[in-house]
């Protein structure tokens, strides 16, 4: 690289906007012998570019090699970065590319191709969905051929692990004698009684601790649950024991019949008494929350967990998310806070160093006048969620910015402030106090504390500096059917193609069991974050497993 495109290349990394146009980044990267690229799911940077053509969008990324490094404009911050493509996903990205010409779109869950092409066996195929940001616009011949090969391999599967399970003299004693909460116990001695539910692959932002920014995988309508699939599974396993929901997704307000699933949970009006219930909630990014929010109070809602993570600007709020609405969120935390008791609303936060980690006590601050509970929220490894260490803060981090500008991280040692930015001073907030609470329930994944004169909790989740396994409770159910015991697990099972191979509901509850069984002690076996995020590749994006 010359002296004139390094010092090109100086003025963009430093969030100046140099890069006029496309051109212009293309002869930046020439000279670094780079490929350049921009997402196709920025339509902004398409306008920008002048163009916004399915056509001309094609070509506005180059071709590049697996394991290539990548030269992106980033249109909101005004900079230009590095980076370097996941092999697997370029892959998928090329095939998409060719097999659009044909009308066809390739879908991980097209398990011949799947193995012929990347030679990877069974597991990895049940972890994985088809590529896209928008719904896969296959048609429906395609759609079926594909669903239907992957159901016959599931329903194989199924049919053998039943006949093992099925010779477990123990197993059939508890289905017989009706003592069906003991298929929620694993062999850690940990009874799980709150369901997660993904309702929707879908969602409305792009999160960038969520998804990489051209979107997931998702599958067609037909591979997810039905909604009378997705009752009887509901059905079951209030049944079995589950006294508290959960909805999420994706974004659970894309689904069109939302207010009546939580109806229906609520109700469980074809449950005995004794399995009602206690608790219905759903977690949502807040963009239409407002609006939606009296009609699913009304249905039996009675918690919400709304995700945000930045107060200060919509600039920001757009950095993070890939899109506008921070004052549509805003508008949804005080309609939630009217609409629900104190404790009953919860403001997500996922906190990373150098993005937000200035503005946690201008978050603790919006529970001041608000019965609003704050929890702080340890970034985790997940599939293309472009997790590092660098950008990891503890909770024990947290803690210290938020009570002293003093802060230090270790025995001494002081924090990496080259990777923090401090606001202006003109929004400095004076540190905070914490006081640490009593846990509020054995099973409680925060850590409490209250703040003198506030109306509103301060909770850290500490998944990875302080993991809670051993008190876990939850199991999750995603859209498209998989029982995941574990969020960092790898292993599932498919519950849909089991319904829809026509196995008896003793038979679904046998295939539960054995999934809850297998659940490891910790953070689904890996050790730690740096082990979880080595094999990230094998799990799910988060949105695709439910939040």
């Amino acid at each position: 690289m010359n002296k004139e495109s390094a010092n090109r290349w100086k003025s963009t990394s430093a969030s100046s906007p140099a890069v006029k146009s496309f051109e212009e980044l293309q002869g930046i990267a020439a000279e670094m012998n780079l490929p350049s690229y921009v997402s196709r799911a920025d339509s902004q940077t398409l306008k920008q570019y002048g163009t916004t053509d399915s056509k001309e969008r094609k070509n506005i990324s180059t071709k590049r090699s697996e394991n290539s490094s990548v030269l992106i404009y980033d249109t909101i911050s005004k900079s230009v970065t590095t980076t370097t493509l996941r092999p697997r996903l370029e892959e998928l990205r090329m095939q998409i590319k060719k097999e659009q010409k044909s009308g066809h779109l390739t879908t991980w869950n097209d398990t011949s191709k799947l193995r012929k092409n990347h030679k990877i066996n069974n597991n990895d195929i049940t972890n994985n969905n088809s590529k896209g940001c928008n719904e896969n616009k296959e048609s429906s011949n395609h759609e079926n051929s594909t669903t239907q090969e992957e159901v016959e391999g599931n329903i194989r599967a199924i049919t053998s692990l039943l006949e093992q399970l099925r010779t477990d003299k123990r197993l059939h004693d508890h289905s017989t004698t009706n003592n069906k909460s003991s298929f929620l116990r694993d062999t850690f001695q940990r009874q799980h009684t709150y369901l997660r539910i993904s309702l929707s692959e879908r969602c409305n932002l792009r999160c960038q601790y969520c998804m990489p920014p051209e979107g997931v995988p998702l599958q067609p309508q037909s591979s997810l649950l039905s909604t009378s699939e997705l009752y009887q599974l509901i059905d079951m396993f209030l049944s079995m024991g589950v006294t508290k929901v959960r909805l999420t997704g994706g974004e659970p307000l894309l689904r069109s019949d939302l207010v009546d699933i939580v109806r229906y949970i609520r109700s469980s009006s074809s449950l005995p008494p004794s399995t009602a219930v206690e608790s219905v909630g759903i977690t949502t990014n807040g963009i239409t929350l407002a609006r939606h929010l009296p009609a699913l109070v009304s249905a039996g809602l009675t918690h919400v967990n709304i995700s945000l993570d930045t107060l200060v600007s919509e600039e920001k709020f757009f950095h993070i998310t890939r899109r506008k609405g921070l004052n549509k969120v805003l508008d949804s935390i005080y309609a939630a806070c009217d609409a629900l008791p104190a404790g009953r609303v919860k403001l997500n936060c996922v906190v990373m160093k150098g993005f937000n980690d200035m503005e946690l006590r201008n978050f603790i601050v919006l529970s001041k006048d608000l019965p609003l509970d704050i929890r702080f929220i340890e970034w985790m490894p997940f599939n293309d969620n472009g997790w590092c260490a660098n950008r990891f803060l503890s909770y024990q981090s947290m803690l210290q910015r938020i009570t002293s500008d003093n802060y230090t991280v270790g025995a001494g040692q002081e924090d990496d402030l080259t990777t923090t930015t401090l606001l202006p001073q003109s929004q400095y907030i004076p540190p905070i106090p914490l006081e640490r609470m009593a846990d509020s329930s054995p099973n409680d994944t925060t850590k409490w504390f209250s703040v003198p004169g506030h109306l509103g909790r301060v909770g850290f989740i500490t998944s990875m500096s302080e993991h809670f396994c051993s008190t876990c409770n939850r199991i999750r159910l995603t859209a498209d059917g998989r029982i995941k015991v574990c969020l960092f697990g790898n292993d599932d099972v498919s519950l849909r193609d089991a319904i829809r191979g026509g196995f008896s509901s003793e038979d679904i509850e046998l295939l539960v069991g054995a999934a809850v069984r297998k659940k490891k002690f910790a953070l689904g076996g890996h050790g730690n974050m740096h082990n979880i995020n080595k094999e990230a590749s094998k799990n799910r994006p988060m949105t695709l497993i439910g939040g």
